[in-house]
């Protein structure tokens, strides 16, 4: 019986770290980025403009509307880099910049 309880535990430890699911794309990892910061910094999110894999997780940049104004184009938007685990879970984020949506890229 011992050796069974071994063998659980063993497999529940490779499970853990084993390498994420075929179901975090990167797509998948860009919704949940998104869903997580709109929720922390209640602003609503615009899009992602990217999502790269690293050592530990994943890197979202995702586009928030900050501020509204009519006309649209003086709205105020910002850049946020967010970061996740392998799980999807939130491990950091971060404002990179603030710009007016009518404005050109610098």
């Amino acid at each position: 019986m011992a050796e069974q309880s071994r063998t659980r535990v063993r497999s529940s430890t490779a499970a853990r770290k084993r390498k994420p699911t075929p179901e975090n794309t990167p797509a998948e990892v860009a919704h949940r980025a998104a869903e997580l910061l709109q929720s922390v910094i209640i602003h609503r999110t615009e899009g992602v403009s990217a999502v790269r894999r690293t050592d530990d997780g994943w890197c979202v940049v995702v586009d928030v509307l900050e501020l509204a104004r009519i006309p649209d184009t003086t709205s105020l938007l910002a850049t946020y880099e967010v970061r996740l685990d392998d799980g999807g879970e939130l491990l950091e984020y971060y404002r990179t910049h603030r710009y007016r949506r009518g404005a050109a890229d610098q």
